[in-house]
C-alpha cells in the first residue's frame, strides 16, 4: 500500500498498514492509545507516552494553523519540473504535525504563520499508481470520501 505514495516499503508487516487505505478512500486519520488516551498523527503503532502496542484510528477534521512555511527553488532530484513550490508545516488542532505542499486556494502571497488552514488528502487515482498526499487550503475546503467502515 505504501507504493501509493510513491516509495515501496520493504517490510513485509506494519501496524500502521490501514493509515494508507484511509488516505486512499479520503480520510484524514490519528491513532489514540487504548491504554492511556494518548493522540497523535501521524499514527503511531505504539504509544510515546506508555509504550503500549494497543491503539485505534480515529477521524481528523484536518483544521491546522500554519506553524512555518517555505518556497522551494531548488528542488530535490525528481521535483524540478514543479518548481517553485511552497510547503508548510502546520499544527493540528487535534495535535500532530503535518508537512504540506499548499494548494491552489492559497495565493503565495496570502500566505502567514499563524493562519487558519486545512489539509486536505489529494488522490490520483487516474495514474497508474494511485499517488497520496496532502494539501494545504483554505479552512472549510471539503474533499471527496469513500464510505468505507472503519
Amino acid at each position: 500500500m505504501f507504493k501509493w505514495f510513491g516509495k515501496v516499503n520493504f517490510s513485509p508487516f506494519t501496524k500502521v498498514t490501514d493509515f494508507a487505505q484511509y488516505l486512499k478512500d479520503g480520510r484524514l486519520m490519528g491513532s489514540r492509545c487504548k491504554e492511556c488516551g494518548a493522540e497523535s498523527f501521524p499514527p503511531r503503532a505504539d504509544c510515546e507516552n506508555c509504550m503500549s502496542g494497543d491503539f485505534e484510528f480515529f477521524e481528523m477534521t484536518g483544521k491546522c494553523t500554519l506553524h512555518t512555511f517555505t518556497t522551494i527553488v531548488a528542488a530535490p532530484t525528481g521535483f524540478e519540473d514543479v518548481t517553485p513550490y511552497t510547503v508548510g508545516v502546520v499544527d493540528l488542532e487535534e495535535g500532530g504535525r503535518a508537512l504540506a505542499w499548499f494548494g491552489e486556494t492559497i495565493a503565495e502571497k496570502e500566505i502567514e504563520i499563524g493562519m487558519k488552514l486545512q489539509v486536505v488528502p489529494q488522490i490520483f487515482a487516474e495514474l497508474e499508481d494511485i499517488k497520496v498526499y496532502y494539501s494545504l487550503e483554505k479552512p472549510g475546503t471539503t474533499w471527496a470520501k469513500t464510505d468505507s467502515a472503519m
